[in-house]
């Protein structure tokens, strides 16, 4: 300010429009020395109208008009800073949302989990057969070449092949439809059964889940989307 106060105002009024460039060119490159120019800018502005006033006689008229170009100058500069302050914002904004070559590569949902199915050991029922929970189950043929099963707390199941299977824990029993029209699952601890038409059982998750098919070469499904659950 002191040292535009002591040079030419016209020499100070280029300093000033330097300094106007070097904020609004390092508005994207370097926030420091853009703030020093505005800084500059706003302490030269003062020094650059008393030169002014001065050059003019440092009469009344002459400070009217320092007084003239001191509103016209601050309202300029706060206007220089409301559009370099809207800039650097809509910058910021706009490098914090990730590039497209980093949208296209993020990964989409869960991770990959590879699910390990355990064979179904399938047996042919022939009069009475271990149940792994304890007991014994009865199987009761019939003359239509489909039969019943009977648990040991007294729940029958009929119109079923001989064709069946206990899963691993025990939880689940399965049978098989004739014609292989598909197979019956029933959940032992829910006492529900499930009839899921044209699906096979493929296998078990963990020993305790079922997983089945519409075909054999088919990729196999989990039982509640199966049901649509």
């Amino acid at each position: 300010m002191v040292l535009l106060a002591l040079l030419p105002w016209w020499l100070g009024l280029i300093l000033l429009l330097g300094a106007t460039a070097g904020a609004v060119w390092y508005a994207r490159r370097s926030a420091s020395l853009s703030e020093a120019c505005r800084q500059g800018l706003k302490w030269g502005l003062p020094g650059c109208l008393f030169a002014l006033q001065r050059a003019l006689g440092g009469d009344l008229l002459a400070w009217g008009a320092a007084l003239l170009g001191a509103l016209v100058g601050f309202s300029l500069v706060a206007l220089l800073e409301s559009l370099l302050f809207h800039r650097v914002r809509r910058q910021a904004k706009a490098k914090a949302t990730p590039e497209w070559r980093d949208m296209a590569m993020a990964p989409i949902g869960p991770a990959a989990h590879i699910i390990e199915l355990q064979a179904v050991a399938w047996d042919e029922a022939g009069g009475e057969f271990a149940d792994p929970r304890g007991g014994m189950v009865r199987y009761e043929a019939q003359a239509s070449g489909t039969g019943r099963y009977v648990f040991a707390d007294g729940s029958v199941v009929d119109r079923l092949s001989p064709r069946h299977a206990f899963s691993p824990s025990g939880r689940w029993f399965v049978a098989s439809l004739p014609e292989g029209r598909g197979d019956v699952l029933c959940d032992r601890d829910r006492g529900r059964w499930h009839r899921p038409r044209g699906w096979q059982l493929c296998g078990w998750e963990n020993g305790e889940w079922p997983w089945l098919a519409r075909h054999e070469d088919d990729l196999p499904v989990a039982l509640h989307e199966v049901l649509g659950e």
